[in-house]
């Protein structure tokens, strides 16, 4: 097991087993090493072991971290190298403390013996890696072990349980010992777990207590070895290695290096049993996906299966059909749907966004115009609604589009005929239109910004969808959809979420709904270290935390940025989409950006 080894002003030196996935390094309490220094961060440094190194990262921007003399912020970890912490020199081994210890006492031929067993560890560590699955992972350090202490025969068992049971074999016949076999009527096993400590016997046949036992005369054995494997105080296996030619085969320093490889191992096979485990949860989740998908659109919520049931009927008509609901509940992924169930899904989606085009444009893009209609008009150009042709028209962002306009969008409707700008006659076509806003449109027909009749002839069947804050586990559904969708590209060694994260995503309100959710797990994806994304990696850590108090003015102009950035967010960066939809100049929104840039993130 990998330890680190350090002293303070010259004082006895200090040990620590390196047993866990991650372990961090710092003066605070709250650290699995916590050494009480000044030169030492709260949070200094930790160490990360990925299956196969283990990697130094700093957890402070402020820490002073130096491996053999050089300045680091991460570093990968090999037998003793040696490790700047602020003051404080620190020795990293691979191998347990009391193996270094006892190799110190005792030079004469048991030093080479144990280098041999640390530089076999080294080439099971790496053998290890490369392999897919468990097992032949376990068949891989079973030979690695019968391999260095020398052993004929060898037994790899799992404890899952109250059902131990035999997950390798090495030069043992299935007669002798099968799977089905109740290894803990063994009494060397027995002993062992009942003990959890590692046991030699030298001369099996002949040993007065454990010459009766099951695997020595099952397998003829004269030298035995056994070891537990344990993991966080949890035995999760033995290693059982025989010889049935030679007694006293094994002695203590064999005994040493086997239970430096069981500390090894166990942290090893734990880390190989948990990913294949969450392997298995992938599949499963994959499966359960499916049974929960709607084309594109991920959710089981009751409130969306009914707007998933309208889809159904409503497609195959040439209804004309108007979703809405908040930004980035995924309006245009129903709208798709609508067309790829439609008659006309051999047809073109052609998407319009009436809020991102400018408007003295916009009656161009719909409709298309004739050479020299206007200043810089070099050439005849079909508009979105002949390119739409015998397919679907999404109209996005309805309420954006100025009333002159809609005059013109009611007339081509009712005539299914549009005219380019300066020709003189309207062509046909043949479209279905599907539009869709996040604004409240009959509030609009109130204020005289969005024309009743318009309205009527697109809201013909209207599709509402909810926001994800009200669409209960969905959230959490959607949110391993889109990790398992973006960690392949972004980071594959992410696997999942912590409980915490999972905690946080369903407390969290969402306001910029499945844009939101996508675009926090995207960033996390690229700037979390370990192989589950926290909620702090997502920066909802803090939600709902007392706040402390601060002069009026600050905390307006604070609340001011957060907002404009939360609206920026929901609105995918588009600024003038967000000025238009806050009330407010354009130039506001890039004041109060240059105003946070200026502080450095601060506000």
């Amino acid at each position: 097991m990998a330890s680190l080894r350090w002293s303070i002003d010259a004082g006895p030196p200090q040990v620590a087993a390196i047993s866990r996935r991650i372990t961090t390094i710092g003066s605070g309490r709250a650290n699995e090493i916590s050494i009480a220094h000044p030169s030492l961060e709260p949070s200094h440094a930790q160490i990360i072991f990925d299956g196969r190194d283990f990697i130094l990262s700093e957890l402070n921007g402020k820490a002073i971290i130096e491996v053999n003399g050089r300045k680091k912020r991460r570093s990968k970890l090999q037998h003793g190298d040696t490790i700047l912490l602020g003051e404080l020199e620190f020795s990293f081994s691979l191998l347990g403390e009391g193996l270094v210890s006892q190799a110190a006492e005792d030079a004469s031929g048991r030093e080479q013996y144990e280098l041999l067993g640390m530089r076999k560890l080294a080439e099971f560590n790496r053998r290890l890696a490369e392999l897919e699955t468990v097992s032949l992972q376990l068949e891989s350090f079973l030979d690695a072990i019968i391999d260095v202490t020398g052993s004929q025969k060898g037994l790899l068992i799992l404890l899952e349980g109250d059902q131990p049971r035999i997950a390798a074999a090495r030069h043992v016949r299935e007669p002798d010992f099968s799977p089905s076999v109740d290894v803990l009527s063994d009494s060397i096993i027995q002993k062992v777990v009942e003990t959890r400590r590692p046991l030699v016997v030298s001369d099996a046949m002949n040993d007065a207590l454990f010459s009766r036992s099951e695997s020595v005369m099952r397998l003829q054995l004269s030298s035995v070895m056994v070891a537990p494997l344990i993991f966080r105080g949890q035995m999760i296996g033995l290693i059982h290695l025989g010889n049935d030619d030679v007694v006293n085969l094994f002695d203590d320093s064999s005994l040493d290096v086997l239970t430096v490889f069981a500390g090894q191992a166990a942290l090893l096979l734990h880390n190989a049993l948990v990913l294949d485990e969450l392997k298995l949860d992938r599949d499963r989740l994959s499966s359960e996906l499916e049974g929960k998908r709607f084309g594109e659109i991920i959710g089981s919520s009751a409130i969306l299966q009914e707007v998933f049931r309208k889809v159904e009927r409503v497609a195959p008509t040439e209804i004309s059909v108007l979703i809405t609901g908040e930004t980035g509940t995924g309006k245009e992924l129903i709208a798709r749907e609508i067309h790829r169930r439609s008659n006309r899904s051999d047809g073109p989606f052609v998407v319009v966004n009436c809020g991102a085009i400018p408007e003295n444009l916009l009656e161009s893009e719909l409709f298309g115009h004739v050479k020299g209609a206007f200043t810089g008009a070099v050439a005849t150009r079909a508009g979105r609604f002949q390119q739409a042709e015998g397919g679907t028209l999404f109209l996005d962002e309805l309420g954006e589009m100025p009333l002159h306009l809609q005059v013109k969008l009611l007339r081509a409707l009712q005539e299914r005929m549009v005219q380019r700008v300066g020709a003189d006659r309207p062509e046909p076509v043949d479209i279905r239109i599907v539009a869709a806003t996040h604004r409240d449109l009959p509030k609009m027909i109130e204020e005289g910004t969005f024309r009743e009749d318009l309205y009527y002839r697109l809201n013909v069947v209207n599709l509402h969808l909810p926001p994800l804050r009200e669409r209960g586990e969905d959230t959490v559904v959607i949110a391993r959809y889109l990790l398992k969708r973006e960690a392949e590209t972004l980071n594959p060694a992410i696997t999942g979420f912590t409980p915490e994260a999972i905690a946080a995503i369903r407390a969290y309100r969402w306001p910029g709904n499945v844009r939101q959710l996508e675009n926090r797990l995207k960033k996390a994806l690229v700037l979390s270290d370990g192989p589950l994304i926290d909620a702090s990696d997502l920066d909802l850590d803090t939600e709902g935390a007392e706040p402390e108090l601060k002069p009026l003015n600050v905390a307006r102009e604070e609340f001011s940025r957060r907002y404009i950035l939360e609206a920026l967010e929901r609105n995918g960066g588009n600024r003038t989409q967000t000025a238009a939809d806050l009330g407010v100049d354009p130039r506001t929104i890039f004041r109060y950006l240059e105003r946070g840039d200026a502080s450095k993130g601060k506000v």
